[in-house]
């Protein structure tokens, strides 16, 4: 099934953010496991001033290049405004343009998501997304399908580049 391509507006995600990679998650090393832990165990989503609503997002920024390099993941909520932020808490601002969104199959959180990106890859190696990837901001939305973690649905917004 080919993308549904998007017009997105811009917005912000307050949240904790990492640096890593695809090689170094693959592995029992990972971050993102990690930082799902802490954002789950410390409520982190609920010492968030000005939240829009009650998803929790994703963002992939900073690529260093594609998707084999590094990349900062942060995991977070939309906010109408940063106002002040605690210490440890980064600001990302998704960027206005054409997304691709892809949907996840729906089962275990831990085996849908890794499912779906390889399923991007994929199609992104066939150039069948809607559009080259800009590689600048893309995002992950776990929204009332995520609540249950053993049977969960996302989607992946993939910014495309501009069209010539």
């Amino acid at each position: 099934m080919a993308p549904k391509i998007v017009q997105q507006p811009a917005f912000t995600v307050v949240g904790i953010a990492v640096r890593t990679d695809n090689s170094r998650e693959s592995g029992p090393g990972g971050a993102i496991p990690r930082q799902w832990q802490r954002f789950m165990q410390d409520g982190i989503a609920a010492k968030i001033p000005n939240k829009v609503d009650d998803k929790v997002y994703v963002v992939y920024s900073n690529y260093e290049s594609d998707y084999h390099g590094s990349y900062d993941y942060l995991i977070g909520v939309r906010v109408s405004s940063t106002g002040k932020l605690l210490a440890d808490l980064t600001a990302v601002e998704i960027r206005t343009g054409q997304y691709a969104v892809v949907t996840s199959a729906q089962g275990p959180v831990w085996q849908v998501v890794p499912d779906v990106w390889k399923q991007i890859w994929s199609l992104e190696d066939k150039d069948q997304l809607g559009g080259k990837r800009a590689y600048a901001t893309d995002f992950e939305v776990y929204d009332e399908r995520a609540r249950d973690p053993q049977n969960s649905q996302i989607d992946v917004y993939l910014g495309l580049r501009p069209k010539p």
